[in-house]
Formats: structure tokens, C-alpha cells, sequence
């Protein structure tokens, strides 16, 4: 699939608008005819009206997080006609949809939109106190490998009787999440989760209540002992394994657990055969990170997925996510040798896996989908200057065995340099969830913010962090009605 190709031989409309690589003078010309029809404007005036729309377009779809003012002193437009081309952007519907179809679509329809639209953003912008929208469990009190990326402390670990009452907490926090979203809870941390004992329990009890969880695990405890000791499993919505490599020393090296590999494959395999067994709806998947220079590695990935389905032909694997390690660079952006090696692998990959493992969703994330696209691609680089100390807790708060409510997800790790000052409070049988993000909101000051403190924010913080500085910047700049460009509501 050559996806970098101009494509003119196909018809293209406003909705594509925000597509690299477009004829753009058919889109201007269908936004001119609807300019027209929207506002009685001129040909000349239209044409102009129309340029500008797909250039907003086209801009908000590969660069989601500019604020307005930026962007209108790049348009030359004084404060009148840039409202008043925001307002008509606004009255075109598939220009929004063009902006979701963009290179960074995925900013806007996997996480702007939705947090817009469920009223956490504005929470957290203007300091009111809301429940989380997303409440991440992290159950597990140890973990059996030592990955090198990994920030954990060695040997750091929660004792054994902080179980019980752990789990009576996180089973309390279940209990107060509301229902309205099922997919508000999930369960990870920085210790393995499937090293609680309780785990199966916590996990039925949230389904008793229609919740849904996704648990992130290295599966290494996924065996046939555990779903058995442990029935309220299949009561997941989805498992994500977290791949460390495709060979037992890819996974050594990366775990520091010999035969590592050949035990998570086989938990795998004997997995998908159980799930076919019982016709549990629960789904399987894979999160899986490209290390540099092992972009050729990727067909490697289709095939490993595709021996794991002949354990289940009917029910194979349902979904991958493909990641790119950046954090050893300083501003987030592959050399042009790296970019052009990793898009290339990329578009092997997608064409490879329709060939061999058709029908499995391929997510691969804000920045790779954009670089397979032919964008280059650049992770957010949120740093301690640019960190909120307020953070976002009215968006998503994580909880760990001893009530502890972290603001960011990469923060959850016992005994970990620094992190205790990203506790918002402790949950106890006196202290609700509400109540600790309530009082955090209203009563602290926050955290100032530390060289090294932007390493607590995963992908997912980061993005959320972006998205509320645009906000702020755009209310400061007298933009407020329009802040954030496109809204979720």
C-alpha cells in the first residue's frame, strides 16, 4: 500500500479536507459552493472564505493542540474575521469530520472529544470538583520481571498483609464509581495486577455493577491455575498483554526473567483455547512497543500472532497496539533515516497483517498512525515547565493497595523518588474517592512541578495536559467561546 501517493484519482470532498497528500483544489471548491449557500457570499469572497477553512482544516488535523491565537496571527486576520471564520467552520459539519480523519485524528476522536464532551476538561480548567472520568485500579502488590525501561524501585513491593484491606478498598472505590460510562475503570499499575489473589473478585464485582474492565498485564501469571483459581477473570471485558519481544533472548534481556517468552506464549495459546471452550466474550490483545532500529521486526509481530490463532482459528487474537519507544530522545522527533525506515516498516506491517491475520483491529497511536500516513511524527514533549501543578484529577485518578490516589498514571509505583508528592489523598472507610478529589481541588495548592516529574505523565496524561493548556491559552487570549477549536458537545 503506497501511502504517500497523491490521490487525485479518486473523488475527494470537504470531509478529506485534513487527508496529506490531497488535491486540494477540489475541496476548495466544494467549501466555495458551500460558503455560498451557507452565507450569500461571492465567488471571490467564497473562494477566499474556503481557502482559509481548509487551511484550518488541514492544520487542526495534523496539529490538534495550537491555540487560536497562534493560529490566527499565522492566518493574518484581525480578532472579527477570525471569530467569524471560526463560526463558519463551525456550520460546516464535514469540516470537523475532516479534522478527525487528519494525520492526528486520533487526539481528537480517542481523547479531546470525548473528555470535552463529558464536561472533565472544563472541570479542570476552571477548578470545580468532578469525579474522575476515568478511575484506574492498580491491584497488584509485586511483579516477577525487571524491565529495564521500567521505573520501578528494585525489590519495591506492597507487603503481602495489605492485600485484603487493599482490595476491601479498591472493592469500595468500585462501589462509588458511577455506571453511566462501563469502561470508566480499568486496572494496571506499576506492580503486575495478576499477583493479587483477590484479583478474580474485584474483577466480578465491577462486572456485577456492568463495568467492563481492561486489566494490562505481562501475562506471565495468565496460566490455566489462575483462570481456574480465579473464575471472576472471564469476567473482564478485555485483557492487554504487554509484548516484550519475540524470542526467549529479546525477553530476557528485556525482563531479566529466563524463559520468560516461551511461558507467555503458551499462556497466550492455551488462553485463546479456553476462550473458544467457554464462548467468553472477553477480548485479547496486544500492546506492543518498537524499539529503535527494530522496525523490520514487525512482520515478525504478525507472525507471532498469526501461530497464536491456530489455537483458536474461529476466535483469534482481537486487537494489537503498536507503540514507538521515544524516550530516549530529547524532542520526541526520529531522524529522517529512522522516519523513513519506521513508515516503511509500517505500511509492510498493516498490509501484512490484512494478508495473515484479517479481521485483528491495528491501533498504532497518535504519532505512528501520522508517520504511516506520511506525516512525520512528533509525541507530545510535556515538560516540567509546561506540567499543570493543579494536574487533572476531574479526568482520571489512579489508586494503588493502600487507598493512595495518584494524578498521574506513571506515578503509582511504591517507593519511587518523588512520587508521593502526586498523591492527591488516601481513600479510607472515612474518606470517599469524591471526597479526596474534591478536597484536592478546592483546598491544594497542587505540586510545583521538579526536573524528572514529566515522566510520571504516560501518553494519555500527556495529551490531557496539552489539551488544558490550549484550553487556558485560548481563554486568555479572549477566545473562550471557541477555546479548544473543536468541542466534544
Amino acid at each position: 500500500m503506497n501511502t504517500t501517493r497523491t490521490e487525485t484519482t479518486q473523488e475527494v470532498g470537504i470531509a478529506d479536507a485534513a487527508r496529506p497528500n490531497i488535491a486540494r483544489q477540489e475541496i476548495v471548491r466544494a467549501l466555495s459552493s458551500e460558503v455560498s449557500r451557507l452565507t450569500g457570499a461571492g465567488e471571490d469572497d467564497a473562494d477566499v472564505h474556503a481557502v482559509r477553512l481548509a487551511d484550518l482544516a488541514a492544520h487542526y488535523g495534523a496539529h490538534p493542540f495550537t491555540p487560536l491565537e497562534q493560529t490566527r496571527t499565522r492566518l493574518g486576520l484581525d480578532r472579527a474575521e477570525f471569530g467569524h471564520l471560526l463560526d463558519l467552520f463551525d456550520r460546516i459539519p464535514e469540516l470537523s469530520t475532516a479534522v478527525e480523519h487528519g494525520p492526528a485524528g486520533k487526539y481528537w476522536s480517542n481523547t479531546i472529544k470525548p473528555l470535552d464532551a463529558t464536561g472533565a476538561l472544563d472541570a479542570a480548567v476552571y477548578r470545580k470538583p468532578a469525579f474522575p472520568y476515568s478511575v484506574g485500579l492498580y491491584p497488584g502488590p509485586t511483579c516477577m520481571f525487571r524491565c529495564h525501561f521500567c521505573v520501578r524501585v528494585t525489590g519495591a513491593r506492597y507487603e503481602a498483609a495489605s492485600v485484603p484491606t487493599g482490595n476491601e478498598t479498591l472493592a469500595a472505590i468500585i462501589d462509588e464509581v458511577p455506571t453511566e460510562n462501563p469502561k470508566a475503570i480499568y486496572m494496571s499499575g506499576g506492580l503486575e495486577p495478576l499477583t493479587n489473589p483477590g484479583l478474580g473478585e474485584l474483577v466480578s464485582h465491577a462486572a456485577g455493577r456492568g463495568f467492563e474492565l481492561t486489566v494490562y498485564t505481562n501475562a506471565f501469571s495468565l496460566t490455566e491455575q489462575t483462570l481456574n483459581r480465579q473464575p471472576g477473570l472471564w469476567e473482564l471485558g478485555a485483557i492487554r498483554t504487554s509484548l516484550y519481544g519475540l524470542n526467549n533472548d529479546e525477553y530476557e534481556t528485556t525482563t531479566g526473567k529466563r524463559g520468560a517468552f516461551e511461558r507467555v506464549r503458551k499462556n497466550l495459546q492455551n488462553f485463546l483455547r479456553m476462550r473458544a471452550e467457554r464462548q467468553a466474550p472477553i477480548q485479547l490483545g496486544l500492546n506492543h512497543i518498537i524499539l529503535p532500529g527494530r522496525a523490520d521486526q514487525l512482520t515478525d509481530l504478525v507472525d507471532f500472532i498469526a501461530e497464536l490463532n491456530e489455537s483458536s482459528p474461529e476466535r483469534p487474537l482481537d486487537f494489537v497496539t503498536v507503540r514507538e519507544d521515544y524516550s530516549g530522545r530529547d524532542d520526541g522527533r526520529l531522524s529522517e533515516s529512522e522516519r523513513t525506515e519506521l513508515r516503511e516498516g509500517l505500511v509492510r506491517f498493516v498490509d501484512y497483517a490484512a494478508e495473515r491475520t484479517p479481521g485483528m483491529h491495528i491501533d498504532l497511536g497518535y504519532a505512528l498512525e501520522s508517520l504511516r500516513r506520511g506525516v512525520d511524527a512528533e509525541l507530545l514533549r510535556i515538560r516540567p515547565e509546561t506540567m499543570r501543578p493543579t494536574a487533572h484529577p476531574q479526568v482520571a485518578v489512579q489508586i494503588d493497595l493502600l487507598g493512595d490516589v495518584y494524578l498521574y498514571r506513571e506515578a503509582g509505583f511504591p517507593e519511587l523518588e518523588g512520587a508521593t508528592r502526586y498523591i492527591a489523598g488516601r481513600v479510607t472507610p472515612s474518606t470517599s474517592l469524591r471526597e479526596v478529589v474534591e478536597n484536592f481541588v478546592l483546598e491544594n495548592e497542587g505540586v510545583r512541578p521538579r526536573p524528572g516529574d514529566e515522566y510520571f505523565l504516560d501518553g494519555f496524561d500527556q495529551s490531557v495536559t496539552a489539551r488544558l493548556n490550549q484550553l487556558e491559552q485560548d481563554i486568555a487570549d479572549g477566545w473562550e467561546n471557541h477555546r479548544g477549536f473543536l468541542r466534544g458537545r
